[in-house]
């Protein structure tokens, strides 16, 4: 099977809808591909550092980043090293770790610097976090520049449940105006707050962007849904409601619609 055949058959295998709104977004000048990492290029793990981008998503990315006026970005919850950790990918992909609040663009440096209040609501909040992760089996705390992440994914779902309400009454009653995020088997508490919506909105001005794709799975994605603009795709990984004008399966999928939008990309100017 050659090249061409082999876009065809992975075209045919999408949706048609998709497939010719992927085709229209390819035909602009400056696009921005910003995409998720954890159940949209890699498939949902239990333990997130052992997680890592399915090989045919891993291929698209690198094929689309090659390609005349696109960028690549990857826009996650996680950490920034983290990310850079799990993802491994070449420099010139933008990174945007913890929700926006950390950024790696074309300059190496990642950019955050909390404020000595700051700093100090953080050290009470791990306080508070860490006794709850301490007491509860299957429980674990992963810390973020801003804040933490407990995790409950190994946690029976009573001591999921418990863990969250335990977590929630405890900070909330320590500290004022902290950001709270809620997805697939974790709890999100932040000092500072920034959304993918931001992250998005920035990463569009930042590479002068004439349309964007996004792709995510999870709730914290519906923030860079909602900051989509007319001739933008949203593309949503998995069940659950969502703004994306275009839903798969999940990272197979999302891996097929990328190499997809890199056919397209890559065939020569008419």
């Amino acid at each position: 099977m050659d090249r061409r055949e082999a876009a065809v058959a992975v075209t045919t295998s999408l949706p048609e809808p998709l497939v010719a709104a992927l085709d229209e977004l390819s035909r602009v000048r400056r696009l921005l591909v910003a995409l998720d990492f954890d159940g949209t290029l890699a498939p949902e793990v239990d333990s997130p550092e052992n997680a890592r981008a399915l090989p045919a998503a891993r291929d698209a990315v690198l094929r689309l980043r090659a390609t005349a006026g696109t960028r690549v970005a990857l826009v996650s919850g996680r950490a920034l090293r983290s990310l850079i950790h799990v993802a491994q990918v070449p420099d010139d992909v933008l990174l945007v770790g913890s929700h926006g609040i950390e950024l790696r663009l074309d300059d190496p440096a990642a950019r955050i610097a909390l404020d000595t209040a700051e700093l100090e609501r953080v050290d009470v909040l791990q306080e508070v976090l860490s006794q709850v992760a301490d007491t509860i089996d299957d429980v674990w705390l992963e810390t973020k520049p801003a804040g933490f992440a407990l995790h409950t994914r190994l946690a029976t779902e009573e001591n999921s449940r418990l863990a969250h309400l335990v977590a929630l009454r405890e900070a909330t009653a320590e500290l004022d105006d902290l950001t709270i995020r809620e997805g697939k088997n974790v709890l999100e508490f932040a000092v500072r707050s920034t959304t993918k919506g931001e992250a998005v909105e920035h990463l569009r001005r930042y590479t002068a962007a004439d349309a964007v794709l996004f792709a995510g799975d999870d709730v914290t994605d519906e923030d860079a849904f909602a900051a989509l603009q007319p001739g933008d795709l949203g593309l949503k990984s998995g069940p659950g409601e969502t703004l994306a004008a275009f839903r798969v399966p999940g990272p197979p999928e999302v891996a097929q619609a990328l190499a997809a939008l890199a056919d397209f990309r890559e065939r020569p100017a008419s």
